[in-house]
């Protein structure tokens, strides 16, 4: 199932950036024209919040994935394709966050825009962020209350 496609693409593509950039950000970060390439040990949550709150995090994903993996097992039959690639996404990435939160106590973070100032972010982050504009435009223009 393609779905399930999308959650191992997101999660190894993840991991191997991650520990790509732990090996050789950490010494060398690269500075570029768009985009920036360094390491942060990210403790909280987008942009920095809630800075060590660790079992708050672990137990706020297991919900959340949770919740997500069961609405998705009931209705994604029923679900238009949209929706579908959407959920895989946010699921993906959340379970790579949650990955290094639960062994590292940190998420590691290393894209940073060279161009305007934006929180440094990696690939979990992208799943997490691409998977929910999905959604906003399946509400906007599919959504039809039932």
């Amino acid at each position: 199932m393609i779905y399930i496609l999308i959650v191992i693409i997101g999660l190894v593509l993840d991991r191997l950036s991650k520990v790509y950039a732990v090996k050789n950000f950490i010494e060398s970060p690269i500075q570029g024209s768009i985009i920036n390439l360094t390491y942060l040990e990210n403790r909280g949550a987008a942009f920095g919040i809630l800075q060590d709150k660790r079992l708050f995090f672990l137990l706020i994903t297991i919900a959340i994935v949770c919740y997500l993996l069961y609405y998705f097992y009931k209705s994604y039959k029923t679900n238009p394709m949209i929706l579908n690639i959407s959920l895989s996404m946010i699921i993906s990435g959340a379970l790579g966050n949650f990955y290094d939160r639960f062994v590292n106590g940190y998420v590691v973070d290393f894209i940073e825009f060279s161009f305007f100032s934006f929180p440094i972010f990696n690939v979990a982050d992208i799943f997490v962020s691409i998977g929910c504009a999905l959604m906003i435009i399946y509400i906007i223009f599919h959504y039809e209350d039932k």
